[in-house]
């Protein structure tokens, strides 16, 4: 029983064994070699660093998410990273020259407290990437047209793209005269998508009945590209601010269904994830079968504010284990069969084992006292002196 409870894990937190962590680590650099021919330069923020350093200009989610202790050294509290955004805005931040744009992407483990209804980890494997600089549609299309390749590659197939524009939200809610506090609580609302619950918060708040209508409107606004041409109906007098998201996603839109004719594409104005720190176009990939979405990102002007450059800013993320899991393994590469070295010290085989792992074979040499043969451990051939040389041979199945 001791031992048994040993070998217990909190909730949660997972181990990964070698077949699907060769899987996860093939893919894992094709996703890093694609951002590459990108221009994506790789960065690897800190996993533990001060808590007003890592919760800066963060949403209070994030402060529920992260998990916190007392550096032994300075006695100042600590975080675990629990989204790697923020830090990684930083990083541009501190070595932006100028105001052209730059490129950057991360992948590593980031901790949550709690896990979500779906995923039960806590401690997704999160990839991602992020572009600084440029304020134009053109760079919300790169960065959506990245992730879809980014999935493209791995093999997942059947994507469903997911479009909408924090800005309208925003708008809208300016607009009905809430203060901060009401915002936050209309925002939850709609995110349940909860009717009735809307109606009464919009009469205990006194929202004026235009306003109201406006934001009742945005629990129907969800469809294909139809639903942008029902917008201008329906909030077509809610001011310029309004008016230029809704260009916004009508001009995203329509490039993204040049370059992915086949892509299959919804709007839902109600949808505002990352909604705390968003500012513009957000964008969801989802799959038939799965119960939220693989990836998700979004326009966030205003997280580098904190950090003394507020450039503009868009990006993406994901969990790269849910995207293995999701992925087909037809293309991962096979297994190298592997080749059984005798316990011989002899410096010539030392020199022949040197040779054939410099050419990329895998060779497991036997150790002294060792019982099992070639075959008991996994070895489709074997190291055998013949005359003067060590040469590969098959291992004799009997």
């Amino acid at each position: 029983m001791l031992k048994q409870d040993r070998w217990l894990l909190p909730e949660g937190i997972e181990e990964v064994f070698p077949e699907e962590s060769a899987h996860i680590e093939y893919l894992r650099r094709k996703v890093l070699d694609l951002f590459a021919t990108w221009g994506y330069r790789l960065v690897i923020p800190p996993f533990i660093e001060f808590l007003d350093s890592l919760l800066v200009g963060t949403g209070y989610d994030l402060d529920l998410e992260t998990f916190k202790l007392i550096d032994q050294i300075s006695g100042r509290m600590m975080g675990i990273r629990a989204d790697m955004t923020p830090q990684v805005a930083r990083i541009d931040a501190r070595t932006a020259s100028g105001d052209r744009p730059a490129r950057l992407c991360y992948l590593g483990t980031v901790l949550h407290t709690q896990s979500d209804h779906l995923e039960k980890t806590r401690a997704p494997m999160q990839v991602g990437a992020e572009l600084y600089g440029h304020a134009g549609k053109a760079s919300d299309i790169e960065i959506i047209r990245l992730m879809l390749e980014m999935l493209a590659v791995m093999g997942i197939a059947e994507v469903h793209l997911d479009l909408g524009h924090v800005g309208i939200y925003r708008g809208l809610a300016q607009q009905a005269g809430l203060d901060a506090g009401q915002e936050a609580e209309l925002f939850a609302i709609l995110q349940r998508k909860d009717r009735t619950e809307l109606l009464e918060f919009l009469e205990a708040a006194r929202v004026a009945a235009v306003a109201a209508e406006r934001l009742l409107a945005l629990l129907d606004l969800n469809g294909p590209h139809a639903v942008l041409a029902d917008a201008r109906r329906c909030l077509g007098e809610a001011g310029e601010f309004v008016a230029s998201a809704l260009a916004d996603l009508d001009a995203v839109a329509a490039c993204l269904n040049r370059l992915f004719p086949a892509l299959p594409v919804n709007f839902d104005l109600a949808e505002l994830r990352g909604y705390h720190y968003q500012t513009g176009v957000v964008f969801a990939a989802f799959v038939p079968g799965y119960g939220r979405e693989i990836a998700r990102g979004g326009r966030y002007n205003e997280i580098g504010k904190v950090f003394g450059r507020a450039r503009p800013a868009t990006g993406f993320s994901a969990d790269l284990r849910v995207l293995a899991r999701l992925a087909g393994t037809d293309g991962d590469v096979a297994e190298v069969p592997a080749i059984f070295a005798p316990a011989v010290d002899d410096p010539d085989l030392h020199e022949t084992i040197r040779n054939l792992r410099a050419a990329g074979r895998t060779v497991v040499q036997e150790l002294p006292g060792q019982t099992e043969n070639a075959q008991e451990m996994g070895c489709q051939s074997e190291l055998r002196k013949l005359g003067l040389e060590w040469k590969v041979v098959g291992v004799d199945p009997r």
